[in-house]
C-alpha cells in the first residue's frame, strides 16, 4: 500500500501500528531493496514500512505487503524524523529500524521468528536490544566497486572492541552498562570516516513509548533503553550485517581511489547464518536457547 507521504501514513494507515513487531527500512539509495524487505519478512515482522524515493520501483509481489512511504532520506536528521514520528504514533509497540542492505540476525534467527524472540526478550523486562551493526563487503572490488555483492560478501571475524561511555553529566564517569562498540570498516578505515559515526553499536529493536526520542547517534533519550543488559544477568543481543559503511567508503571521493580491496588477514566469507555470528561472538544469546 502507498501513501503519499509520511503525514498522510499517520492520517490514514494507523491499522499498521496496532500490532508489532513493525520494521522501518529507510532506502537512502537503491541498493538491494528488495532483498533487505524480503530479509525482514522472513523474519516474521507484522508490518514493513518502507521510507523510499518515488524513484524505487519494486516486483508487485513486494509492494502489495509493504506500506510504501516517500521520504527524503538525504534532509537533516532524516532518521530521527522517520523513527520518532512512528514512536510517537504507536506507544507499546515493538518496532525495528534499518537501511537499506542492512540484514538483522539474532539468536537462532533461522528457526525462530521475530515476535517469539521479543516475546521472551521482554518477559525479561527488557524494552531494547543491543544491536551490533556488522560491516559486510565485497571480496573482490574489481568485480564489485560499488562494494556489495550477496553472493562474495565477507566480514571481519575479529578486530572488535569496546570503551566505557563516558557522563559529562557525572564528571565523565562511566555511565552504568553501556559502553562504546568500535571495528569492522568503520575502525580499520577511521581516517575517512567523522569520529561520531565510527560506533557500530545501535538500538535498533526498542518498544516505543510516550516521550521517547531517537537521537542522532542511535541511542535513546531514555538511559536504560542504551543499556547492554539488565543488572542481573546477560541479555540477547542481535546483529545487523550491513553494507552500508562499504558503500559510503567506495562512493565518497576523498576515499575510493584510496581502496582498492576491503579485505585483510582477518576477512572471512559471510555465511548468511546467525551461527557463524554466535561463534565469532558478534551477538549473544543471553538465557534463550
Amino acid at each position: 500500500m502507498r501513501y503519499n507521504d509520511l503525514d498522510h501514513f499517520l492520517k490514514k494507515g494507523r491499522d499498521a501500528l496496532k500490532k508489532g513487531p513493525i520494521a522501518l527500512i529507510l532506502v537512502e539509495d537503491l541498493v538491494e531493496v528488495d532483498t533487505t524487505i524480503r530479509h525482514h519478512q522472513f523474519a516474521g515482522f507484522h508490518e514493513i514500512l518502507v521510507f523510499a524515493p518515488d524513484g524505487l520501483e519494486l516486483p508487485d509481489e513486494l509492494e502489495k505487503n509493504i506500506r510504501r512511504i516517500p521520504f527524503d532520506m538525504s534532509q537533516d536528521g532524516a532518521t530521527q524524523i522517520a523513527v520518532n514520528a512512528i514512536i510517537a504514533a504507536a506507544p507499546g509497540i515493538w518496532m525495528y529500524y534499518c537501511y537499506n542492505a542492512e540484514y538483522l540476525y539474532y539468536p537462532f534467527s533461522e528457526n525462530r521468528k521475530i515476535g517469539e524472540m521479543l516475546t521472551f526478550h521482554g518477559e525479561e523486562r527488557r524494552d531494547a536490544m543491543l544491536s551490533y551493526v556488522i560491516d559486510l563487503y565485497a571480496g573482490d572490488l574489481s568485480a564489485h566497486p560499488a562494494a556489495v555483492s550477496l553472493e562474495d560478501a565477507h566480514l571481519d571475524k575479529s578486530g572488535y572492541y569496546a570503551l566505557a561511555r563516558s557522563d559529562p553529566d557525572n564528571h565523565n564517569h562511566p555511565k552504568e552498562r553501556q559502553l562504546d562498540f568500535f571495528g569492522g570498516l568503520r575502525w580499520r578505515f577511521e581516517e575517512h570516516i567523522p569520529k561520531a559515526r565510527r560506533k557500530i553499536d545501535r538500538i535498533a529493536l526498542f518498544r516505543a513509548k510516550p516521550g521517547l526520542k531517537l537521537l542522532e547517534d542511535h541511542t535513546f533519550s531514555d538511559p536504560e533503553y542504551n543499556t547492554y543488559a539488565c543488572p542481573w544477568h546477560n541479555n540477547l543481543t542481535a546483529a545487523i550485517c550491513s553494507f552500508r559503511a562499504a558503500k559510503a567508503l567506495k562512493l565518497n571521493a576523498g576515499s575510493t581511489f584510496e581502496i582498492d580491496t576491503f579485505r585483510w588477514h582477518n576477512s572471512a566469507p559471510f555465511e548468511w547464518h546467525s551461527q557463524q555470528l554466535l561463534d565469532l561472538g558478534l551477538m549473544e544469546p543471553g538465557q534463550w536457547f
